[in-house]
C-alpha cells in the first residue's frame, strides 16, 4: 500500500465567492467545457493544453486519477467553481513535488474571470488550509517571469521572490526560466491569507476549519 505523503482532510473549501473542491469524475463535462473555452488563453503557460482536444472519457479518467491521488494523500488537485457549482472557473492545487512538509500551489483561471481577484481568493484559501490543517513548513509558487499577472498573486499574498532559476522548466521543446516565490510557516500569521474567511470540509462533509 502507498503511504500518504500528507494528511489533508480539506476536500471542499468555501470562500466568499467560490467553492474550491476536490474533483469528482462527474465533473468531466464542466472541465471539458472550461478548457475548450480557454485553449488559446492558456496555451502560452500550460503545456497540458497541447494535448487538447480530449474526449469526455479522457477527462473522466483524468479526474478519477486526481481523486485517487487526493484520497491517498499523494497530491491535491482542486477545481475552482462558482458557488452553485454549475461552472468551472479554473483549477488549482496543493502539489507534493517538493521536500518534506513543503507544498507547491499552482493555478489557472478562465479568461472570462480574470482581474476579479478570484485566483488571489482561492490561493489564500489553500494557503490557510496548508498551514492550519496540513501543518506545512513552507509553500512555494513557481511562475514564468513573462507571466506578470500570475506573479502578482504571491506578491499580494506576502510571498518573497527568492530567485529566478534559469532553464528550470521544460515547456515542450524549450527550457524556460522559473521564478520561485516562498512563504514560511513563521511568516504566515502576518500574511493576508491568515485573515481569509473560509470554511473547509472533509470527504464526509464534516467541517474541519
Amino acid at each position: 500500500m502507498i503511504s500518504p505523503k500528507f494528511s489533508n482532510p480539506a476536500y471542499r473549501i468555501e470562500t466568499k465567492r467560490l467553492v474550491v473542491r476536490c474533483y469528482n469524475p462527474s465533473d468531466a463535462p464542466l472541465l471539458a467545457e472550461s478548457v475548450t473555452e480557454n485553449v488559446e488563453h492558456l496555451r502560452p503557460w500550460m503545456p497540458w493544453v497541447y494535448s487538447e482536444p480530449e474526449s469526455i472519457e479522457e477527462k473522466f479518467q483524468r479526474l478519477k486519477r486526481f481523486r485517487g491521488l487526493f484520497d491517498l494523500g499523494q497530491d491535491f488537485v482542486y477545481g475552482i467553481f462558482n458557488p452553485v457549482e454549475t461552472k468551472l472557473l479554473g483549477g488549482t492545487g496543493l502539489h507534493t513535488r517538493l521536500a518534506d512538509r513543503e507544498l507547491e500551489i499552482g493555478y489557472w483561471i478562465h479568461k472570462d474571470y480574470v482581474n476579479q481577484g478570484l485566483v488571489t481568493e482561492s490561493t489564500a484559501a489553500l494557503i490557510k488550509v496548508a498551514f492550519e490543517i496540513i501543518r506545512v513548513h513552507r509553500i512555494e509558487i513557481h511562475i514564468d517571469p513573462a507571466n506578470t499577472a500570475s506573479a502578482a498573486i504571491p506578491r499580494k499574498l506576502g510571498f518573497t521572490h527568492e530567485g529566478t532559476l534559469r532553464g528550470k522548466l521544460r515547456f515542450l521543446d524549450t527550457w524556460r526560466n522559473t521564478m520561485i516565490w516562498g512563504l514560511m510557516e513563521s511568516e504566515y500569521p502576518n500574511s493576508p491569507s491568515a485573515k481569509a474567511e473560509i470554511k473547509a470540509f472533509d470527504a464526509d462533509g464534516k467541517q474541519v476549519l
